[in-house]
């Protein structure tokens, strides 16, 4: 059965990860709802789940990684991408402890679902879209890159909070996606590397080897198929289809949370 839940889980993440609705919020909210509990209940086996990410971000975009290391006309887009991890970083070595605790509640996850659908749903009516991820400032950066430090609290989402600053920064949405799931490359593939050694210790000798393998592989596959989907997405459609999700998940849970107390 936990192999099951594994599965559906790396599901969940490879898709929540770059669709702008918060994998961190849904790999707490799944279990939750459910009832599941155990080794998929924890904050390690999200942490591994983002590693079928990180890989499914590295298989899709590699020519573009070997370009900007390699092509100096690219070489600009990986500083940006550089400057904008920095925040992300920063938050995340300061407030990891507070993020594995206090932050990991429904009524936190609640209020960061309907803040950021606020945010998405105005940088959809201000500005002209037309700046390519290129065409940055270093300032520009700066802020996606403080966008995305936002994400540590659950509920916001990485892809939700830079793709919506990137739109308020005068991008196009499929440009701002792009340069979100680039950026968000770096930053992955620190905390994976960061909790690793965490995650063998937690489990020792219990360590359920196919479960995380089975998560992993499926928050690999699926998280390839999103980002492709996305990239195309974004070319035609806006982010109100997220925002209204965001929206009514948000409500949901209010809901659950009041119908448990009573």
């Amino acid at each position: 059965m936990e192999i099951v839940q594994a599965i559906v889980l790396g599901i969940v993440q490879g898709i929540t990860e770059f669709f702008p609705i918060s994998s961190t919020a849904h790999l707490i909210l799944v279990p939750w709802f459910f009832g599941w509990t155990g080794a998929v209940d924890s904050l390690e086996f999200d942490i591994a789940l983002h590693v079928g990410t990180l890989l499914a971000l590295v298989t899709f975009f590699f020519k573009d990684w070997l370009e900007m290391f390699f092509k100096e006309h690219k070489r600009r887009l990986l500083f940006l991408i550089i400057v904008a991890t920095v925040p992300g970083a920063i938050a995340g070595k300061l407030l990891d402890k507070f993020a594995e605790t206090s932050l990991r509640s429904p009524w936190v996850i609640a209020v960061s679902l309907i803040v950021v659908a606020i945010a998405m749903f105005i940088s959809e009516r201000i500005g002209i879209k037309v700046q390519t991820a290129e065409k940055l400032s270093y300032l520009d950066a700066v802020l996606v890159g403080i966008a995305q430090a936002f994400a540590i609290i659950p509920g916001v989402s990485r892809s939700g909070g830079t793709i919506t600053m990137g739109m308020f920064l005068g991008m196009k949405r499929n440009e701002a996606a792009r340069f979100s799931f680039l950026m968000c490359t770096p930053i992955v593939a620190g905390a994976a590397a960061l909790h690793g050694l965490h995650i063998l210790k937690a489990h020792g000798a219990s360590f359920n080897m196919p479960m995380f393998v089975f998560g992993v592989l499926a928050s690999f596959i699926s998280g390839v198929l999103t980002i492709k989907f996305l990239l195309s997405f974004f070319k035609r459609f806006s982010l109100n289809g997220f925002v209204y999700y965001r929206i009514i998940l948000a409500l949901v849970i209010i809901v659950t949370m009041v119908w448990q107390k009573s």
